[in-house]
């Protein structure tokens, strides 16, 4: 697959990506337990209300209000683990939780092979949505940054659509960092941190440029 996303011009949107693969599905290789142990709220999460803040504001650019039920998945993340209710899920997700967690940015983790590039990260249009679980729960995507295939959008900073979540077969991921450039490189370094928590399961680990889109005349 690609090692590019096209990103269309966002002045305040700062990401990080890459991708993971392994020779075993999902299903076989289990959590260590130093891993799940990260999920705790005694591990060493970040409490920076500065970047909470700054997280939304990106967000907020273009008129999605993320608050709520709507607000940065990081926070959700914040909140299930001080209350002792985040629990494993499996490796991907593990690590991408435990890393959202250290470095208070959210993090779409998708499964490539239920996804069709090319990869793109804009703003959605007006009026769409998707399923965001089992149960059939839809979030509006209305003036929220996503990351699209070539079916339309898969993945936000909110919620991941279930139909390219991850499962007990997935052997690759594509990872996506969402930071801001309120918060100059600090993206990069979760992403690294998410690569390192990878690392002992013997990921392959490939990087994904985000390329930012010129502007067309008249912009």
């Amino acid at each position: 697959m690609s090692n590019v996303i096209s990103v269309t011009p966002h002045p305040l949107l700062e990401v990080a990506c890459f991708r993971a693969e392994w020779d075993h599905p999902l299903g076989r290789l289990p959590s260590p337990e130093s891993l799940v142990r990260s999920l705790d709220a005694a591990a060493d999460h970040q409490r920076d209300d500065a970047g909470k803040s700054a997280v939304r504001t990106m967000l907020r650019q273009h008129g999605y209000r993320p608050a709520g039920r709507g607000k940065p998945a990081s926070e959700f993340l914040v909140a299930a683990s001080e209350k002792g209710i985040l629990s494993s899920i499996n490796l991907a997700v593990d690590a991408c939780n435990a890393a959202s967690l250290w470095g208070g940015l959210p993090i779409s983790v998708v499964d490539t092979a239920l996804a069709s590039p090319p990869w793109r990260i804009e703003v959605a249009a007006e009026g769409s949505s998707y399923v965001f679980n089992r149960s059939g729960q839809e979030i509006s995507l209305t003036g929220l940054l996503c990351l699209e295939d070539s079916e339309g959008p898969c993945a936000n900073a909110i919620k991941d659509s279930q139909r390219t979540k991850t499962h007990e077969g997935t052997r690759a991921v594509l990872a996506v960092v969402w930071g801001t450039t309120s918060l100059p490189g600090h993206a990069a370094r979760v992403a690294a941190r998410f690569e390192e928590l990878l690392g002992p399961s013997g990921a392959s680990i490939h990087p994904v440029a985000a390329r930012i889109e010129e502007n067309s005349p008249g912009d």
